[in-house]
């Protein structure tokens, strides 16, 4: 994500560094992250536990289950913000599950099934229950079906942003970073259950639906009134977080071309009009560029396509690096491409376990933005970039109120403050201290062995700091307790 309207930034709560947790508590975190739930413990069918304990959203997730696929057929009418839709999960249970709960936020439920049988539903906040017909014992690979309806709604998120289901002046979009994708699917909607994705996407005829992904065809068919619909099919076959699924809906042009060594297809769209049409088509100039940029610092990009949305939205203030297709709601400058080219490896491929990671996301694209300044348009060095932000030169260095990098570690965010400048910019500077203290060819080789050793799955801060202690072959806890565990400014000079 790259901010283009900055949230507020508050205080942050403080405690110890990961790499000092006990040993029991990581255990147990990395447990409940892994799909685990609470249960009543006679040894029979339990309850999916609600929430994986996540250290910044502990109610996001459900235990007691990993999805492996979602089929989302998805009707919409724009004139009236009007969704008639079927999610189809294919899940294995990973404890022996009496019933079961998905993040759903709004929207009527129809009707649910498991393994094509009737289950019940009950419905408490943005968790709905649902209980099959006969227990799911531990190992058993399952397929739940949820019909659902209504008109689905904008979320706010605690730092102030709009995220969930976004209607726009001519469609809708569906962004999801961090909790908004519950707004438009029931799901297990934390980062540490990635699952593949096909979307159908029925629209009236003139509409576009574009979604993560490759195309897998279209058509025509008609309603009950002799009205034509156009049905859009994509697939996703790369482990996704649903935090970057999307679906855009509106009246696009899709260019086409391709990028990176493998010449992957790049599927760009864009809106009606003279900007956003430029900006199509400087983006597929950019998309090829960047990529073939990116792939020598990071390796081989790791998706079957790639591309954008440019979809003018005066209701979205943010970038977002939707997989394969980051979403930009103005035309973008080439540094935003970057940062949300960069995500594709840091954040969507390489994903973090928890929310309280979010600087592996957002410190490595900021830092790629910093390379890129640095290294195509000849500005600034990455070493000048690092001292205008230590001196509160750079004017993204500050929030909006007044608040400076400096008022949290970069490890510590908040609901609030999760894309606030620390995670961003302090971020990147720990990549460039680490950088600085060993070396280019050590630094480069832990970028592309992280973005290797993890693809599709999902690490955390501590993974990282093992990874750059093994490469460097010594210890560099100063450097990580100073630079992104402690709150204080330090010193380097």
């Amino acid at each position: 994500m790259n901010r283009t309207t900055e949230a507020a930034s508050r205080p942050a709560r403080r405690s110890a560094p990961y790499r000092l947790l006990p040993a029991a508590l990581a255990l147990a975190l990395v447990a409940a992250c892994g799909g685990g739930g609470g249960g009543d413990g006679d040894g029979g069918p339990e309850e999916g536990g609600t929430g994986v304990g996540d250290p910044v959203f502990p109610t996001l997730g459900n235990g007691g289950y990993d999805v492996r696929h979602y089929g989302l057929t998805l009707d919409y009418e724009p004139e009236g913000n009007d969704l008639d839709a079927t999610a189809v999960l294919t899940a294995r249970a990973t404890k022996d599950l009496a019933a079961f709960t998905l993040d759903l936020s709004g929207l009527k439920v129809t009707s649910a099934k498991v393994d094509g049988k009737p289950a019940k539903t009950s419905r408490s906040g943005t968790k709905l229950r649902i209980e099959p017909a006969r227990p799911l014992a531990k190992g058993r690979e399952f397929r739940a079906e949820i019909a659902y309806e209504g008109r689905p709604k904008t979320i706010r998120d605690p730092d102030g942003d709009k995220e969930g289901w976004i209607e726009t002046d001519h469609g809708a979009v569906g962004l999801g970073e961090p909790v908004g994708s519950m707004a438009w699917f029931p799901g297990n909607h934390h980062p540490s259950d990635k699952a593949t994705y096909d979307f159908t996407v029925t629209v009236p005829k003139g509409f576009t639906a574009v979604a993560n992904g490759e195309p897998k065809g279209t058509e025509t068919v008609e309603d009950e009134d002799g009205d034509d619909w156009t049905v859009f099919r994509w697939h996703s076959g790369e482990p996704m977080a649903s935090y970057v699924t999307s679906v855009a809906i509106g009246e696009f042009t899709v260019l086409k071309t391709t990028a990176a060594a493998r010449e992957v297809p790049v599927y760009v769209a864009h809106a009606a009009g003279a900007k956003a049409e430029a900006a199509g088509r400087h983006m597929k100039e950019m998309v090829p560029k960047v990529l073939a940029w990116e792939e020598k610092l990071f390796g081989p990009y790791p998706f079957a396509s790639s591309g954008a949305v440019v979809d003018p939205n005066r209701y979205v203030g943010y970038a977002l690096e939707t997989q394969t297709k980051p979403y930009y709601p103005e035309p973008p400058r080439d540094e935003i491409i970057v940062h949300e080219l960069a995500h594709q490896w840091f954040g969507n491929s390489v994903t973090p376990r928890t929310w309280r990671d979010m600087w592996l996301n957002e410190g490595f694209a900021q830092y790629a933005e910093w390379m890129w300044e640095a290294r195509e348009q000849k500005k600034r060095t990455e070493r000048q970039i690092f001292d205008d932000y230590y001196d509160g030169k750079d004017e993204e260095s500050r929030s909006k109120d007044g608040e400076t990098i400096w008022s949290f570690p970069p490890a510590y965010p908040t609901a609030e403050t999760i894309s606030d400048r620390p995670v961003y910019d302090r971020g990147a500077m720990v990549l460039h201290k680490l950088r600085e203290a060993v070396g280019d060819d050590v630094f480069f080789d832990i970028l592309r062995t992280w973005a290797r050793d993890h693809r599709y799955g999902n690490a955390g801060t501590d993974d990282f700091i093992r990874l750059c202690e093994k490469k460097a072959g010594k210890d560099l806890g100063g450097l990580f307790d100073t630079w992104l565990f402690k709150a204080a400014k330090p010193s380097h000079r």
